[in-house]
């Protein structure tokens, strides 16, 4: 027969699994669209990476969500130059 094993101590148990945690995802910001996307990767919204357009994502949807998509994008183009547009207006003020 083999010998039992000799428990061990709380902590002991907690130093071994100290380095079982969770670590918080680093997300950048897509320059074209500004949603949190993870880095080195093209942007699964717009489908660009470094300020281009590399994946043509309104090639692989269909009908209806083709045309809410574009609507989509247009939204967002619309409010990054209004943007643009109140930024320029307030150093114009100061």
């Amino acid at each position: 027969m083999s010998t039992m094993r000799q428990r061990h101590t709380k902590s002991r148990r907690n130093k071994r699994r100290s380095h079982l945690k969770l670590v918080a995802l680093n997300l950048a910001v897509c320059g074209k669209c500004g949603q949190q996307i993870l880095p080195h990767r093209a942007c699964p919204n717009c489908g660009s990476f470094k300020g281009r357009e590399v994946i043509d994502v309104l090639k692989k949807l269909d009908k209806k969500e083709r045309k809410k998509k574009e609507k989509e994008l247009e939204s967002q183009e619309k409010e990054t130059k209004s943007e643009g547009v109140n930024m320029e207006n307030l150093s114009m003020k100061a």
